[in-house]
C-alpha cells in the first residue's frame, strides 16, 4: 500500500471514531436532562388537559322576590281605591262616572277571561287613563296549581290586555281570593310580578250573602287611616251605589285618593 493511502485510511478511522464519541457524550446529556424533569402525575394532567385550568360550577342566580305590598305610604294622607275584576260587570259604567266626577285616578285589576268578555269595558278603563294590573286568567288559587300553570295564568292575561288597550299589565298583580303563599310569589317574581294584597276588604262582594250598601260603606269609612288599600269589585251591585257618597266623605277629610303605583313610593 503506499503512503498516501495509509495516510487516507488513518484520517478516515480518526474521523469516524471523532463522531462515535460525540454522539456518546450528546446521549449522555440528554439522559441527564431527562432525569432532571418534574413527572406529571396523572392527577395533575386531569386537572390541567389542554393547559386550560379546570372552571367551576357557577351558582344559579335567582330573582329577588318583592315585598308584598298591603299598604300604601302611611306618611302621605292618602288612600288607594283598587278594583277588582273576574266575574260581572255590573258597577263599572258607574265607578267610571264618579272617578271623572271627582276627577281621581284609581287602579284595577282584570282577569284575561274578564278582559277578553269585556272587551270593550277594559278599553274603556284604559282610555280613561286609569292603571291595570294583573288578576290572572282564569282566578285559580294560586297554592293548588303547578309553577307552569302560575306563568301561564299571569303572562296569558297580559298579552290579551296588552292587544285591546296597548298596556303592560307589570308590574303588580293581585293574587285570587288572596290565596298566595311564599313560592307563588316568588314563581311570579320569576316572570317581573309583584304581589298586591289589601289592607281592608270592603265585602261588596258579599252581597249575595245579605251584606248590605250601608254595611260596605260603613266598613270603609270606619277603616279610614293614611295609606289603607280598599279592595272593591266591579261585577257586583253595591260598589256602584255607594262609591259617590264614600269619596265625597273621604275627601272631605282631606285625604287624597291615588292610583297604586303613585302611592306606594
Amino acid at each position: 500500500m503506499k503512503y498516501n493511502q495509509v495516510i487516507l485510511v488513518v484520517f478516515v478511522i480518526a474521523v469516524v471514531f471523532s463522531i462515535g464519541f460525540f454522539a456518546h457524550q450528546q446521549k449522555k446529556i440528554i439522559i441527564s436532562r431527562v432525569k432532571d424533569m418534574p413527572i406529571q402525575t396523572k392527577t395533575e394532567n386531569s386537572l390541567n388537559q389542554d393547559n386550560k385550568p379546570q372552571q367551576k360550577p357557577q351558582p344559579v342566580q335567582t330573582a329577588t322576590t318583592p315585598a308584598e305590598i298591603v299598604w300604601a305610604n302611611k306618611n302621605t294622607k292618602q288612600v288607594v281605591f283598587t278594583f277588582d275584576a273576574g266575574a260581572g260587570a255590573q258597577s263599572l259604567d258607574a265607578i267610571l262616572t264618579i272617578l271623572e266626577k271627582y276627577n281621581l285616578k284609581a287602579t284595577f285589576f282584570l282577569t284575561g277571561k274578564w278582559a277578553e268578555k269585556n272587551s270593550e269595558g277594559t278599553k274603556k278603563i284604559a282610555t280613561a287613563g286609569y292603571e291595570i294590573f294583573n288578576h290572572t286568567y282564569s282566578h285559580p288559587y294560586l297554592t293548588k296549581i303547578s309553577d307552569e300553570q302560575i306563568i301561564d295564568e299571569l303572562t296569558k292575561t297580559e298579552v290579551i290586555i296588552n292587544s285591546l288597550t296597548g298596556k303592560i299589565a307589570k308590574p303588580y298583580f293581585r293574587p285570587p281570593y288572596g290565596d298566595r303563599n311564599q313560592h307563588a310569589r316568588d314563581v311570579a317574581a320569576g316572570v317581573g310580578y309583584q304581589s298586591v294584597y289589601w289592607t281592608i276588604d270592603a265585602w261588596d262582594w258579599r252581597e249575595s250573602e245579605g251584606v248590605t250598601a250601608e254595611q260596605v260603606k260603613s266598613r270603609i269609612l270606619d277603616n279610614l287611616k293614611p295609606g289603607t288599600i280598599y279592595l272593591m269589585h266591579i261585577g257586583d251591585n253595591i260598589t256602584g251605589q255607594i262609591l259617590d257618597g264614600v269619596f265625597s266623605q273621604i275627601l272631605g277629610q282631606g285625604y287624597q285618593i291615588n292610583p297604586l303605583s303613585v302611592s306606594v313610593k
